[in-house]
């Protein structure tokens, strides 16, 4: 697990120093692009809808995943990891929790959802995040913006 942890920390603190250099664009640039190309992955291998695309992405990070209905608008999706430690993030820091967010997280989650599930649009609403509570939580609603017109 330390080399593991090692390359994590290395690939962070790579992610901050392009925030840093480079603005926040850069990695929002390439977490959009890097979780489309995921998502036509994944479906391409047979992974279809949303649920199942979800629990396969966080999987990948040894994460388990309850995903529930809150109503016909909003989906809760919790990630529980074995730590307080974010695979994406680092340590907790509040201060950065945003950024991260912002620039990686949301960017690369709404790109796969986007190829799982075309026909809706949703805004993430973050609930939980590991970075900003030291939990091992990670917890967002997905809020549907717009219906396919087909269906007005």
């Amino acid at each position: 697990m330390s080399k593991n942890k090692d390359a994590l920390k290395f690939f962070q603190a790579y992610i901050n120093e392009m925030i840093d250099i480079g603005g926040v664009n850069l990695p929002k640039s390439i977490s959009t692009a890097l979780g489309a190309k995921l998502g036509k992955l994944l479906k391409k291998r047979g992974i279809n809808g949303l649920e199942n695309t979800l629990k396969q992405i966080y999987s990948a990070l040894k994460a388990k995943t309850q995903i529930k209905s809150i109503n016909d608008n909003t989906i809760e999706i919790t990630v529980r990891h074995s730590s307080n430690f974010c695979p994406i993030g680092g340590k907790p820091n509040p201060e950065r929790g945003e950024l991260v967010r912002a620039t990686i997280c949301k960017p690369y989650t709404m790109a796969i959802i986007t190829i799982a599930q075309p026909e809706i649009k949703y805004n993430i609403k973050t609930i939980e995040c590991i970075l900003d509570t030291n939990h091992k939580n990670c917890i967002y609603q997905l809020i549907k913006e717009s219906k396919d017109k087909n269906d007005e």
